[in-house]
């Protein structure tokens, strides 16, 4: 079977790409990927060998533009569908992951009634998602009970790293590959209490503030593991006991995973507010903790770094199970 997986512009996007490309072609279908030559698409997989074709389309995002910036957007992403119309014809099935790069080939499925596919990531579904919806064979979700597959997409290290916590003895800041200025701020406040319960320090600073971080823990005279970015962080999971995170889809269900608790404090500008809304699934299940960047998250974190987190570690476990993406790709060969 032919696969066309589409979308990305953000790393969430194009992880679950990556994945289901892998559960796809493990189960011997030949995969392509159509993507936007603008956000992180390229990075991703402009050398990629396991795609059989990668194609780039000229696209941006139109939901956040204003007046002429939208029409223009708008009229690049229609320009794009019938630039993708061939190779979605040459498709036996599409599979968006969303974002404004899964447009174009998203349109050219439905236009040529192509069984369409949507996996979802985040709570608050997004508008391109919202209005295909009604068109594909399938919408996948975590966030849904009735979604035939509500397991997300995540490595399977992940799964097999995890273990319950109970006592805090290390902390994981996360706030992204770019990092997140003020949870980067947050960690350096209460650095001096963590050091005084010797609580071990992971802090991913991102490559923007690195340089401020390492030489502010330098002055605190405090150890610390600080880093940008790196690809082992399921091991780097594996070692920590409480999480202090952004909740983008794809980092907030590593964590689940991991049966990793974590406070988490929403990207206060994210598209429809989804953060929160992520955040808010786990929060309901009595799985993690949340708080907003203005109402003070210092005082709850002081709390958590003395809770027993038996109970919150052992709900996040009943949240997920591992092979997400291979499950999505049986839901489509039964299509």
């Amino acid at each position: 079977m032919k696969l066309l997986i589409t979308g990305g512009g953000t790393g969430g996007h194009l992880a679950i790409a990556k994945s289901l490309r892998d559960a796809g072609v493990k189960a011997g279908h030949e995969c392509s990927f159509v993507g936007s030559s603008y956000g992180q698409d390229r990075s991703w997989f402009s050398e990629d060998t396991v795609f059989t074709k990668v194609t780039f389309l000229k696209t941006s995002g139109v939901v956040n533009k204003k007046g002429l910036g939208k029409i223009v957007s708008l009229f690049m992403s229609i320009k794009a569908t019938f630039e993708v119309l061939k190779q979605v014809k040459n498709s036996d099935a599409v599979i968006s992951v969303g974002g404004f790069s899964a447009a174009p080939a998203s349109f050219a499925a439905v236009l040529l009634r192509k069984p369409y596919f949507i996996h979802e990531q985040n709570a608050a579904i997004g508008r391109l998602n919202r209005l295909l919806r009604p068109y594909s064979k399938q919408f996948f979700s975590s966030y849904e009970e009735d979604s035939l597959v509500k397991d997300y997409p995540v490595r399977q290290s992940f799964f097999k790293l995890a273990h319950k916590r109970e006592k805090v003895k290390t902390i994981i800041f996360l706030g992204g590959s770019q990092g997140a200025r003020f949870i980067n701020d947050l960690a350096l406040k209460i650095a001096p209490l963590l050091n005084e319960k010797n609580i071990n320090i992971i802090h991913q600073a991102g490559t923007l503030e690195i340089d401020k971080v390492n030489k502010a823990y330098e002055e605190l005279d405090i150890k610390a593991e600080v880093f940008a970015f790196r690809d082992d962080i399921d091991l780097l999971m594996q070692k920590s006991d409480l999480a202090v995170s952004r909740s983008g889809a794809s980092t907030l269900w590593e964590l689940c995973a991991s049966c990793l608790p974590a406070l988490y404090i929403p990207y206060p500008y994210a598209s429809g507010d989804h953060q929160f809304y992520n955040a808010e699934f786990l929060v309901d299940k009595k799985a993690s903790w949340i708080q907003r960047q203005d109402e003070n998250p210092y005082e709850l974190l002081c709390e958590l770094i003395d809770k027993d987190l038996n109970e919150t570690s052992k709900n996040l476990k009943e949240l997920i199970a591992p092979l997400g993406a291979e499950k999505i790709i049986k839901e489509v060969e039964k299509c």
